[in-house]
């Protein structure tokens, strides 16, 4: 069931204006999306500047994840967003982009956490299940009931796993033996569920399974002394003889090709995550610079400074029509592997440009968290340039380095892979 804004959300959203436009989109992309998103898009918008940005700071200084948010999440169907089945919004590609840079611009910790498990773990089911896998957690998934997290990263392999997965999954009867460990895997210290990739030893093709995370021989240890998206709790994952039912086997999984659906799925949403990581840090380095008097008048007023916020707009700019257009090519059905993969290079290679740059116009400011407190003015919580600098880095490298992207683009230019 399909639900949407004209049937649940119905008197909300005829007496729901129209989210303003920020900004940092100086062209107005966010026009292209219809009215109907623009209202939820306000919404949205709304519980992210009340509920998540003022408490950002505190979650990632105490490497946290806002698990107390879960149920309001899922109210608003921000797991559900993608998916026929669950879903609370008719809407586009395009405008789930949008949702994702907006959580992303109020704490990318936040949008990492939400990402992880509809981005990718639902995604995998949806792609990979069977129609009774998906009956069965789809809506379970889509209400905040279970967390999941996506187990294909491991200790020694990151851009190889298509070829050097070393977890394996090995047959016996009516049910798999998975043994292995996986790395860096979000949600993983507390999710009840982890997609698990792995190798099955018999025909060596990577296949799928949904391990519930209570059952024997799976141990999770939260990864500690992170310095980026510290408020996503990483976890390294032991499988020791881990038994899994074949009716817990994705079933439409044959192979890792079957993966990199899943991955170049979600690939342009980190790009939308990438381009909201920039439009946080730039709005920090605008309200800085607006506040922060030097010789006698605010350093907005003088030309390096105004040079630097002009180039951080002009990257975010070019990242949002990248974007935008990849989503319209996913919403058409034309979008392919190394669209995803150029925007999700381009974006986040910006994205780090805005952030190093932002940061250096709020100075030594730039390196605290809440560094505008000390001005006195009426900025709210939450403006921490030094947040979006170390978790941009993260972001940077998750769902395909930028080495690894550039290099999809590069065959689809030349014909030739160049991976190894």
């Amino acid at each position: 069931m399909t639900f949407t804004l004209e049937g649940m959300h119905a008197e909300t959203a005829a007496s729901d204006a129209l989210a303003p436009v920020l900004e940092a989109d100086f062209y107005r992309f966010q026009q292209t999306l219809t009215d109907t998103e623009q209202r939820a898009l306000g919404r949205i918008r709304a519980f992210l500047d009340a509920e998540v940005r003022p408490f950002a700071d505190d979650h990632w200084e105490q490497a946290r994840s806002p698990r107390h948010l879960v149920p309001r999440i899922a109210e608003l169907g921000l797991y559900a967003n993608a998916f026929e089945r669950t879903r609370h919004f008719d809407n586009s590609a395009l405008f789930r982009g949008w949702v994702a840079m907006e959580i992303s611009r109020a704490d990318p910790s936040t949008a990492t956490f939400i990402g992880v498990h509809s981005g990718l773990a639902m995604t995998a089911i949806a792609v990979g299940g069977s129609e009774e896998q998906r009956a069965e957690w789809m809506p379970k998934l889509a209400a905040g009931e279970l967390i999941a997290a996506f187990g294909l990263t491991e200790p020694g392999h990151g851009s190889d796993t298509a070829k050097g997965l070393e977890t394996t999954a090995e047959r016996r009867g009516d049910h798999w033996v998975l043994n292995g460990a996986k790395r860096w895997i979000g949600n993983g210290a507390f999710a009840d569920l982890v997609v698990i990739w792995a190798r099955d030893v018999a025909d060596d093709q990577v296949k799928g399974f949904l391990v519930r995370t209570p059952t024997p021989g799976f141990s999770a240890t939260t990864i500690a002394r992170k310095q980026s998206l510290r408020a996503v709790e990483n976890a390294d994952i032991l499988l020791e003889d881990v038994i899994v039912a074949e009716n817990d086997r994705l079933q439409r999984i044959g192979g890792f090709r079957d993966v990199a659906v899943v991955l170049r799925l979600t690939r342009a949403d980190v790009a939308w995550q990438a381009l909201g990581v920039a439009v946080g840090a730039y709005e920090c380095a605008v309200a800085y610079a607006a506040h922060r008097v030097q010789f006698g008048k605010p350093i907005a007023s003088y030309q390096l400074v105004q040079q630097k916020l002009a180039d951080a707009l002009a990257a975010i700019t070019a990242s949002t029509a990248l974007c935008v257009r990849v989503s319209q090519l996913q919403d058409e059905g034309e979008q392919t592997d190394q669209q995803a993969a150029m925007a999700k290079a381009f974006v986040t290679a910006r994205m780090r440009e805005v952030v190093a740059l932002a940061r250096e116009i709020c100075g030594g400011n730039g390196i605290q968290l809440g560094g505008h407190e000390q001005l006195g003015a009426d900025i709210p919580p939450g403006y921490s340039v030094a947040r979006y600098f170390a978790d941009a880095e993260a972001v940077y490298t998750f769902e395909g380095t930028y080495d690894m992207n550039s290099l999809i683009v590069g065959r689809a230019i030349t014909g030739i892979a160049a991976f190894v």
